[in-house]
């Protein structure tokens, strides 16, 4: 396989787990860790993930977030207010920080999954420029003589392969997450 072939394989891959990553930060009326545990927090001179700072843990609809260190609560309160688009109410109880998730509405169901298809095209594109790069390079070696024309052809061909795959992949979770948002 060509090195080229290889490290663009890796492009799909980042594009996926991504998207993968994106789709977990998604409201879906259901509580999930995965809605607040990246949300960074300007603490102790630096930014952290939330996940860094607390024990995220589920309680039906509710997400309680509870810091190793009290003197995080309210930082963490406000940068779930301020920074996330959630439109999520945390409730600080001077220990720990509970969110209750509401149910979503039909209404909000159709934004989301509006949401869901924007972030798989984002993916999707990313697949095509770096499948563009990788061609760009390809016929640069080839037309200055570092492999045959039928060399760049069947390469060309492996690399459609490799695109139709991430494509299906990205495909695949874009309908799972679909699913999964539009079910009540």
């Amino acid at each position: 396989m060509h090195i080229l072939l290889s490290s663009v394989q890796e492009e799909f891959h980042k594009a996926v787990s991504f998207l993968k990553k994106e789709y977990a930060s998604l409201q879906t009326g259901r509580a999930n860790s995965g809605l607040v545990e990246d949300i960074e927090v300007e603490q102790y001179g630096q930014r952290m993930p939330i996940r860094h700072l607390a024990n995220i843990s589920l309680n039906g609809q509710e997400i309680l977030i509870d810091p190793w260190d009290r003197s995080v609560l309210s930082v963490i309160e406000k940068a779930i207010r301020e920074k996330s688009d959630l439109g999520l109410n945390p409730i600080n109880n001077g220990v720990a920080i509970r969110i209750n998730v509401p149910p979503l509405t039909e209404d909000r169901r159709r934004e989301m999954v509006k949401i869901v298809h924007q972030k798989a095209e984002h993916a999707r594109v990313s697949i095509r420029q770096a499948r563009q790069g990788v061609q760009e390079k390809l016929r640069k070696e080839e037309k200055d003589g570092g492999m045959s024309e039928d060399d760049l052809k069947r390469l060309e061909k492996d690399l459609q392969k490799e695109v139709d795959e991430a494509n299906k992949k990205v495909e695949d979770l874009c309908k799972h997450k679909e699913i999964e948002v539009m079910t009540v």
